[in-house]
């Protein structure tokens, strides 16, 4: 199910609050900076140039919702649970989401300094045409997620369980826990820019 278009939700000016209802409404250019909604729903909503700078969405339900164009230096949402949610050409900082699960999640276009999913949960998830510094899934389970057109700084698969996972589309710089990509895919080239890394992990010697 999509987030519906904003014409027929209901327009929201208020802040948000610890276990709160927010049900088809539209948050669109709010100052949410530092507010703390932890175990919140969040149900077919837009938020849409928001700033979320130091906002709480920790143990949150979030469904049916697309952040876009939205702004956080850091934006906290640990063990939650989100699903048929995207983000959409948001520039964060850091995104604090581990131990939560995704289901169905998009991430398109903008730029995520640190995407922090450890030990996360993740289900039919796509990175596509974004740039992330530091991709974090140390520990995490991941089932048929997919990068497509994506720079990444640095990933950590340290302890990860991957399965169906596409990393063909994304620009690899650096990889921590080698032996996480256990049920990955990636492509000559890619095998090829990571063959230092691989090396030094392994403990192999090139000359």
């Amino acid at each position: 199910m999509a987030t519906p278009h904003e014409d027929v939700l209901d327009p929201f000016t208020g802040t948000l609050d610890p276990e709160g209802d927010y049900d088809r409404l539209l948050l669109a250019g709010l100052d949410l900076a530092g507010a703390d909604a932890e175990s919140a729903r969040v149900i077919e909503c837009l938020l849409r140039g928001c700033d979320l700078d130091g906002a709480v969405l920790d143990h949150a339900h979030v469904v049916d919702t697309t952040l876009a164009e939205c702004r956080a230096g850091t934006l906290r949402a640990r063990s939650g649970s989100w699903r048929d949610v995207t983000l959409s050409g948001c520039r964060l900082g850091a995104l604090e989401v581990y131990g939560s699960s995704w289901d169905r999640v998009t991430v398109e276009g903008g730029k995520v300094d640190y995407l922090n999913l450890r030990d996360a949960r993740l289900q039919d998830v796509r990175l596509v045409g974004c740039t992330i510094g530091d991709l974090d899934l140390a520990g995490a389970r991941a089932l048929r997620v997919t990068l497509e057109d994506c720079r990444v700084g640095r990933l950590d698969v340290t302890r990860a369980q991957l399965r169906e996972v596409d990393l063909r589309g994304a620009d690899l710089s650096g990889l921590d826990g080698t032996a996480g990509l256990r049920g990955a895919v990636i492509s000559r080239e890619q095998l090829l820019d990571l063959a230092d890394a691989l090396a030094d992990q392994l403990g192999v010697v090139v000359r």
